[in-house]
C-alpha cells in the first residue's frame, strides 16, 4: 500500500488527486451546516459553539492534508479507506449542529471513524514512525469525544475542549514523546499541500454562494432580495481573490526552506491561520444569509457582526498565514480588516444593503491597492528570511 508522495525541491511536486478533491467536498459539508446553525443562533455562544465543533474537525482535516501528502489515493485499498474517512466525516456533518446536545453521539461514533481510517493509512505509508507517536494524542481526543456522548450540560464542551488541546497542545508540551521532537518524522511537498488546502478554500467559498442563493424563500425573492444576492456574490469573490493571490508565493516559501522548517513552517501556516480563515467564510455566510433574506432593513447586531466581523476574520487568517510564510503584510490588510469591522454600525443602522455595498468597496480597494504595490527588494511576496534559520 505504500506510495510516497516525493517532496521536490521546486516545490511542484504532485498535483492533488480527484478522490482528494472528492473528500474535501464532503467536508465543507461542515461549513455549510455550522453557518446554517450559526445564523439560527446570531450570539457569542452561537459562535463559540461554531469555533468548538470546527476546531475539533479541523485537526483532523488538516492530518487527512498530511496523510495524502504522504500516501497519495492511487490503490484501491487507499480509495476504499479514504472513502471509510469520507463517511465518518459526513457523519459528523450530518450530526450538526445538534452534537453538542442532541447528536453526540452520532457525532462521537463519526469522528472515531475519522481517526480510526486516519491512522491505519498513516502506519501504511512512509511516515509509519510519525504515525505511531501521533496515534496517541488523535486516539485520547477521539475517546474524550465518546465520553462527551455520555453527558449533558457543561460537562460536553469540556470535554470537547479536553479533545482539542490533546490534540493540537499537548503535543507541544510533551515534545519527547510525540511527533513534535522527531523533526524528519513527516516530509512535506510543497506543490501538493498548497493546491490540496486552496482547494478547499475554493470549495468552501462555493458552498457559501450555494448557501446564500438557496437559503432565499421563492415568497420572498423581490427585486431587491435578487439585487442582494448578486452583490452578496462580490464578497466571497474577493476573498476568494484575496486568498488565491497568495498561493503562489506560499509554494514558493515552503519550497525554498529545508525538509525540517518546511514541516513547521506548514503547520504553523495551515493549522491555526486556515482555522481563522473557515471561521470567517462561516461567520460571513451566515451575516449574508442574513443580509439577503431583509436587504431593505437595518440588520440586527448579531447580522452586522457576523458580515463585518467574518470578513475581518477572514484577513486576520490571511494575515497569519503571511506572517507564517515570512511575507511581507501589505498595509492595505489591517486597514481593510479594521474597515470591514466598522461596517458593523452601517449594519444596523441602514439597509442590510449599504452594509454589503461598503464591504465590497473595501474589499476591492484592498485588491487593487495590492496589486499596485511596486515589486521591488524588500516589497515583494518572497520569505523575508531564509526558512532554514527559523
Amino acid at each position: 500500500m505504500r506510495h510516497p508522495r516525493p517532496a521536490p525541491a521546486t516545490g511542484t511536486g504532485d498535483r492533488v488527486t480527484l478522490h482528494e478533491v472528492f473528500f474535501d467536498v464532503v467536508f465543507v459539508l461542515t461549513v455549510t451546516q455550522l453557518a446554517d446553525a450559526l445564523e439560527t443562533h446570531l450570539t457569542w455562544a452561537g459562535f463559540g459553539s461554531s469555533a468548538l465543533i470546527l476546531g475539533l474537525l479541523w485537526y483532523l482535516y488538516t492530518g487527512y492534508a498530511w496523510l495524502n501528502n504522504h500516501l497519495p489515493p492511487r490503490q484501491t485499498t487507499t480509495k476504499l479507506l479514504l472513502f471509510a474517512g469520507m463517511a465518518g466525516f459526513l457523519l459528523t456533518a450530518v450530526a450538526l449542529p445538534d452534537a453538542l446536545t442532541n447528536s453526540g453521539a452520532l457525532f462521537a461514533v463519526g469522528y472515531l471513524i475519522v481517526v480510526a481510517v486516519h491512522l491505519t493509512l498513516f502506519l501504511h505509508s512512509d511516515a509509519r514512525c510519525g504515525a505511531l507517536r501521533l496515534a496517541p494524542y488523535n486516539l485520547g481526543a477521539a475517546l474524550l469525544v465518546l465520553a462527551a456522548a455520555a453527558f449533558t450540560g457543561p460537562a460536553v464542551p469540556a470535554l470537547w475542549a479536553a479533545a482539542i488541546f490533546t490534540q493540537s497542545v499537548l503535543p507541544y508540551l510533551l515534545p519527547r514523546l510525540s511527533w513534535t521532537g522527531v523533526p524528519d518524522a513527516f516530509h512535506l511537498c510543497p506543490g501538493h499541500f498548497v493546491e490540496r488546502h486552496s482547494l478547499l478554500v475554493i470549495v468552501a467559498l462555493g458552498e457559501s454562494v450555494i448557501a446564500i442563493g438557496l437559503g432565499v424563500p421563492g415568497e420572498q425573492l423581490t427585486a431587491a432580495t435578487a439585487a442582494a444576492i448578486v452583490l452578496a456574490l462580490a464578497i466571497p469573490v474577493a476573498l476568494w481573490w484575496t486568498y488565491f493571490t497568495d498561493t503562489q508565493p506560499a509554494t514558493a516559501a515552503l519550497a525554498a526552506s529545508a525538509p525540517a522548517a518546511r514541516t513547521r513552517m506548514a503547520a504553523r501556516t495551515y493549522v491555526f491561520p486556515h482555522f481563522l480563515l473557515l471561521l470567517g467564510v462561516i461567520s460571513t455566510v451566515a451575516g449574508l444569509h442574513a443580509a439577503v433574506a431583509r436587504p431593505g432593513k437595518p440588520a440586527t447586531t448579531g447580522a452586522a457582526l457576523a458580515l463585518g466581523g467574518g470578513v475581518a476574520l477572514y484577513l486576520v487568517g490571511m494575515a497569519a498565514v503571511r506572517r507564517a510564510l515570512r511575507l511581507p503584510i501589505p498595509l492595505s490588510r489591517p486597514t481593510a480588516t479594521l474597515a470591514a469591522l466598522a461596517t458593523v454600525a452601517i449594519g444596523v443602522a441602514l439597509p442590510a444593503t449599504v452594509q454589503i455595498v461598503t464591504t465590497i468597496a473595501i474589499l476591492v480597494l484592498m485588491l487593487v491597492t495590492d496589486a499596485r504595490r511596486p515589486t521591488r527588494p524588500g516589497n515583494d511576496d518572497r520569505p523575508l528570511v531564509d526558512a532554514e534559520q527559523t
